[in-house]
């Protein structure tokens, strides 16, 4: 009897320790919250960046909104994990906001991040009341190839391992002959390059491959919420080509930018910050 008792008593306690550890699930991302606001913001950065890169737009809507901002594991100095990829990366946001009862946020991303946006609000309809796509098309491939046709189980271990090969100082080269094409606010180039330095350059590697290899312009017919999509400037001289990659898309507002390049919120910010006030303050 003592012994059923003693093993009963083990039991309980190894299903408690289960229960206690079990409630914190490993995310392939670290998340910033502040704020107190009914409504919650969650934004999602993009490719190689840090959460930071939302710090300015954060510090504004804080007041009213809780911001949950994220930054992507292997990315700007975060802990790579085993297996990144952008569909396991899309369905661990959806299962966040699940599992933290976060009652339809608005998701806000740029660039990859953006596609992350499109692709949750997508396969998840139900389960964010907005969208906000700061500069990202739903195919980044067939902007120079229009038939282009996503592959299953491309293998792009060339691509991969030609990235990951690269010395560090040829990879900061590399860095600083690309960021700045992307990004006019000069005093802001050397921290996105600090970002991409300090990011796994594996994971690097992966999901530059995987997000080139991703195509969701069937798939955003499926979204039903309202969605504002911010474009950079050079982009309104190829509106044809831009909306019919958004052709599937409804109840959407599509603006371009009247200066700067793909960072926008750095780039014409007081335009941006007009554009995410008006639409996140409409009924």
């Amino acid at each position: 009897m003592k012994k059923l008792t003693f093993l009963l008593v083990v039991m309980l306690f190894f299903l408690a320790v289960c229960n206690i550890f079990g409630q914190t699930k490993a995310y392939p991302f670290e998340v910033k919250k502040t704020g107190k606001g009914k409504q919650s913001l969650i934004f999602i950065p993009g490719f190689a960046s840090s959460g930071e890169v939302w710090n300015e737009t954060t510090a504004k809507f804080e007041k009213n909104f809780t911001c949950y901002t994220l930054t992507m594991a292997g990315f700007a100095g975060i802990p790579p994990e085993a297996s990144a990829s952008f569909a396991s990366w899309e369905k661990e946001i959806a299962a966040y906001i699940k599992n933290n009862k976060i009652e339809k946020p608005v998701l806000i991303g740029h660039s990859m991040g953006g596609g992350l946006a499109l692709a949750i609000a997508a396969d998840y309809p139900d389960l964010v009341a907005k969208i906000i796509i700061v500069d990202t098309l739903p195919c980044l491939a067939a902007f120079s190839d229009p038939n282009f046709k996503a592959k299953e189980n491309n293998d792009f271990t060339p691509m991969i391992n030609k990235l990951t090969a690269m010395t560090d100082e040829q990879f900061l080269q590399m860095q600083k002959q690309a960021i700045p094409s992307l990004l006019g606010d000069t005093s802001m180039q050397e921290t996105v390059i600090g970002w991409s330095m300090k990011s796994d350059r594996n994971t690097f590697a992966k999901m530059y491959c995987d997000f080139s290899n991703t195509d969701l312009r069937d798939k955003i017919k499926n979204i039903q919420c309202p969605s504002l999509i911010l474009l950079e400037s050079f982009f309104a001289n190829m509106k044809p080509a831009i909306e019919a990659q958004y052709k599937n898309l409804k109840n959407t507002d599509m603006q371009y930018a009247s200066k700067g390049l793909h960072f926008i919120m750095y780039d014409d910010k007081d335009w941006y910050f007009n554009q995410l006030t008006n639409f996140l303050s409409a009924k």
